[in-house]
């Protein structure tokens, strides 16, 4: 009996322990949540390692777009979107429609746009393929523009790389 009860106060303590180290966790990874005034929601993280909790409810295929728009960032920042967002969002190049800004700290202000717009996942997706493909900024770039140049939005006013 005096053993069963050393086990249980035993149990007790370390799952208090534990509770009070995720606890503390939860404290470093906070998020901060806000909407744009173009309605769209941004939520800022510690780093492209954490994932915006607006993507809990997303299927699997949104949340590895994510990820890998925070991996490939400065890609990214030189593919224009066509689904209209520069116009409608403000948005700069592909990058913002996953994400707002980087700031100094590593922290990410991830933006909700790119869950509602099928473009938007595509163009990241196809550039990152591209990358692994080992083509080239410039070369990815030239492609981007070709497949999106009729049928699609008013790109994005994104600078050419250089090659």
């Amino acid at each position: 009996m005096k053993r069963n009860m050393s086990w249980t106060l035993l149990l007790i303590m370390l799952a208090s322990l534990v509770l009070t180290a995720c606890g503390g966790e939860s404290k470093k990874t906070e998020h901060t949540t806000e909407h744009a005034p173009n309605g769209d929601l941004q939520e800022k993280t510690a780093s492209v390692k954490v994932l915006p909790a607006f993507l809990a409810s997303q299927k699997e295929e949104i949340r590895t777009i994510y990820q890998l728009a925070g991996e490939n960032k400065e890609l990214l920042e030189w593919m224009p979107c066509y689904c209209g967002c520069g116009e409608s969002a403000g948005h700069k190049s592909n990058q913002n429609c996953f994400i707002r800004e980087t700031g100094s700290d590593g922290s990410i202000v991830w933006d909700d746009h790119g869950t509602r717009c099928g473009i938007c996942l595509e163009i990241a997706l196809k550039s990152v393929a591209m990358k692994k493909q080992g083509k080239s900024t410039l070369e990815i770039r030239k492609a981007i523009d070709e497949a999106y140049k009729t049928g699609a939005g008013k790109p994005t006013d994104t600078p050419m790389p250089q090659a």
